[in-house]
């Protein structure tokens, strides 16, 4: 559980909660098990999601779990939901999960990191919005001076703000395979133009307002992801999660200057561990030093702490 002591807690922050790599709920059929979240049905409307403490680095799932990941991610995507739920509707039901969990010992481990969910069809791309040049975006930049067919500014430089965000969609890529960048033509093609162009507009909105919101509390937000699904009658939902350490690259303003990679409050820490390894970025993953684990979980939290408290 996440206490108030817990969110003002410092980077010394010790773990607070036992690890949870994978769930197995009692009287649920477990559907799939994501890199994070383990997805069972309820019925044909709704499903239960249970965000797990698993870590994923160059799309591999790693062996060891960083302690209370789970529940952040929860009440950080809760919190985005719920505040930007003016500009698109999103997946929560707002259900209490309590009620489909029979096993007394499944409610007390899963209360903070279980949501109940519509069904929705996921739409096969991720939405990405950069608004500086960092990760695959500065290494596409580099190789041809553009990302996803978006032509940029000649003499860049890494982690460098670019005047406007820019949409640059992705694939979404089968378990072990990596994410590819995309143009918006190949995007076209998925989903259609009317859609597409209500996906890009919609997604350049949400990083804009939660961009402004986040500075003023100390964070820069480089890029992120979303994921869409929709409804029945084809109305554009948002689904997964929603401004997390997973899902953005997370900066602290107050240290950051372009011409380097910046130091983060997100999983960046731990893709910078590995690149020191010998690992071909293939499963299974490395193992974690305990230190790393613990610097990893402080980052959540304090991530946490500065976007909620």
């Amino acid at each position: 559980m996440i206490t108030a002591a817990q969110k003002n807690s410092s980077t010394d922050m010790v773990p607070i909660t036992e690890a949870l790599f994978e769930s197995n709920l009692s009287g649920l059929k477990l559907l799939a098990r994501g890199k994070v979240r383990d997805i069972y049905g309820l019925d044909k409307e709704r499903l239960l999601i249970i965000t797990s403490d698993r870590l994923s680095a160059f799309d591999v799932v790693l062996p060891d779990p960083i302690p209370g990941k789970g529940e952040v991610l929860t009440a950080i995507s809760n919190f985005w939901f719920d505040l930007l739920e003016p500009i698109i509707p999103n997946h929560l039901t707002h259900a209490d999960p309590a009620e489909h969990l029979v096993n007394a010992e499944d409610r007390i481990r899963m209360q903070n990191r279980a949501v109940v969910v519509k069904r929705l069809r996921p739409l096969p791309v991720e939405a990405v919005v950069r608004g500086y040049l960092i990760g695959s975006g500065w290494k596409d930049y580099c190789a041809n001076g553009s990302v996803s067919g978006v032509k940029l500014p000649e003499g860049l430089e890494l982690a460098e703000q670019l005047r406007e965000p820019i949409f640059t969609p992705s694939t979404k890529a089968a378990p072990g395979a990596h994410d590819e960048n995309i143009s918006m033509k190949t995007v076209d093609k998925l989903i259609g133009t009317e859609l597409a162009q209500k996906v890009e507009a919609i997604s350049l909105e949400l990083y804009k307002q939660a961009a402004k919101y986040t500075y003023g509390r100390g964070i820069i937000i480089a890029d992120t992801k979303f994921e869409f699904g929709l409804e029945p009658d084809g109305e554009l939902v948002l689904i997964d999660e929603l401004f997390t350490p997973d899902s953005s690259r997370f900066w602290p303003v107050e240290s950051y200057k372009p011409g380097a990679s910046p130091q983060s409050f997100d999983k960046q820490y731990v893709r910078d561990y590995l690149e020191t390894l010998d690992w071909n970025k293939l499963a299974p993953g490395p193992n974690l030093p305990q230190i790393v684990v613990k610097r990893t979980q402080a980052k959540y939290y304090e991530a946490l702490s500065l976007l909620i408290s």
